[in-house]
């Protein structure tokens, strides 16, 4: 079964070196994002071990929310290149979470699972009921209606007792460190799942609390006139100091959630102009120096040199989500491919590492491989290079269009016919960040040092 598969993709890899992308050749960036999915695959054993322990996550130290963010990125994949190769152990492994109430509340994971965690493997099941892949298991609800019940699980949590509201970052006392910390991507997550099921249903209920949760958002400053996209603030003193430490993946969230309700609402303006904001808030990711136009970096550590395991994935988040923006509200395109056509020939170059040199590093800007790998390093490059053939596949389908699919074998998705290929961006400057002071954040645990001041993380 899936022995077959990674057997195709190994052959696929031995041909095609990610450096010699030519992104404006479908076949060159669908050789190359087969080379980097292969690269992904290999950090995971769990089809191998096949243990209700090991399947679907990834070995030490990767957590558990990371393991659905690359589900995620492997149903990208499956979508925007047509090669189903994978589809049997990502199937396996998103039944395999799905927790007794079919929610993603998984008792074994009950230690690390957070609002944010739960929210990373809603976008992979909301990814899976708006494609229409194939869920065949007949003791197990249809995709979206799982993604109904997480909802229904997060709704509850929504706690107007300090901040006038908003998602703390944890959910279980037992893990105390975050219960008082409500943060971006929780409740950027929670408004994502929320835009996206009120087009996915048709529900308004969903989207009141899209606009809910926008609202409050921009009230406690998570959102600020910019449109920029801090990290949180503690409920300990009602959320009257915000931390504005920030990262590409809460950015990228709050940006697509605005943009599938632009679409829900046939272009509102409100939702058009937000969109239009978070993107442009998005340049401070892109471009750390002169010589690295419009190459995409996470400026609160990469160049310090101390991004966590978790902190390395971010900018897949962001790559991911700009991509999906631009099929929601297409006006975004020509600033969105200015932007991810240069990082992905940067993301491409820098996986150059290893024994075939496939291997992704993590520092794109050096102009080659860094030797700093890992899972994050791997899913921020496909993310990045395969949302270049995002144009050419059906846009996520919507109510009345998505359907339970059941049986093993997945349809590859369609062409558009009215798209063409991207075209090589031309440089334009961006401004520098400098966002990332003395300040940082490890997600669960405190990094070692950055200067002279340590932050305990939230993320």
């Amino acid at each position: 079964m899936y022995i077959k598969s990674t057997h195709a993709a190994v052959l696929a890899a031995a041909f095609t070196l990610p450096k010699d992308i030519n992104i404006n050749d479908q076949a060159s960036i669908r050789s190359v994002s087969s080379t980097l999915a292969y690269e992904l695959m290999a950090w995971y054993t769990g089809n191998v071990t096949n243990t209700p322990e090991t399947i679907a996550v990834f070995p030490e130290p990767y957590y558990w929310w990371e393991a659905g963010a690359a589900w995620g990125a492997m149903l990208d994949y499956s979508h925007y290149t047509g090669d189903p190769s994978y589809d049997e152990v990502i199937t396996q492994a998103l039944l395999s979470q799905v927790g007794p109430k079919f929610d993603l509340m998984v008792p074994a994971h009950y230690g690390s699972e957070g609002n944010d965690d739960q929210a990373f493997w809603s976008f992979a099941i909301l990814n899976a009921a708006e494609r229409n892949f194939p869920q065949p298991d007949d003791s197990i609800p249809p995709w979206l209606n799982i993604a109904e019940n997480i909802w229904n699980s997060m709704v509850v949590r929504w706690n107007e007792s300090s901040c006038g509201g908003g998602l703390a970052w944890q959910i279980f006392a037992s893990n105390p460190n975050g219960m008082s910390y409500k943060n971006s991507v929780s409740n950027g997550g929670f408004f994502q799942l929320s835009a996206r099921l009120a087009r996915a249903t048709g529900n308004d209920t969903y989207l009141q609390w899209a606009q809910k949760v926008w609202d409050w958002s921009e009230k406690v400053g998570f959102v600020d006139n910019n449109f920029n996209v801090y990290d949180g603030a503690d409920s300990k003193n009602n959320c009257a100091t915000v931390n504005e430490l920030s990262f590409s993946y809460a950015q990228g969230i709050y940006l697509y959630g605005s943009a599938v309700l632009y679409n829900y609402t046939n272009g509102d303006k409100t939702w058009g102009n937000r969109t239009s904001g978070l993107l442009k808030a998005a340049d401070s990711y892109f471009s750390p120096y002169e010589n690295a136009t419009n190459i995409m970096y996470e400026h609160a550590c990469e160049p310090y040199g101390v991004c966590n395991n978790d902190m390395k994935s971010f900018k897949g988040y962001l790559s991911r989500f700009m991509w999906a923006t631009t099929r929601m509200m297409p006006s975004t395109l020509p600033r969105v491919q200015t932007l991810l056509n240069a990082s992905a020939i940067a993301a491409a170059n820098a996986c150059s590492g290893g024994q075939n040199g496939t291997v992704c590093g993590q520092r794109w800007y050096v102009g080659g491989f860094d030797g700093v790998t890992g899972l994050g390093q791997q899913m921020t490059a496909l993310e990045t290079v395969h949302g270049l053939l995002a144009q050419e596949a059906l846009p996520p389908f919507k109510a009345g269009q998505i359907k339970h699919v059941k049986g093993t074998e997945n349809t590859p998705p369609a062409t558009n016919p009215a798209t063409t290929s991207s075209p090589t961006p031309s440089p334009t400057s961006t401004k520098r960040s400098n966002a990332a002071g003395s300040t940082f954040i490890a997600r669960r645990w405190i990094l070692p040092a950055l200067s002279s001041v340590l932050v305990m993380a939230f993320a």
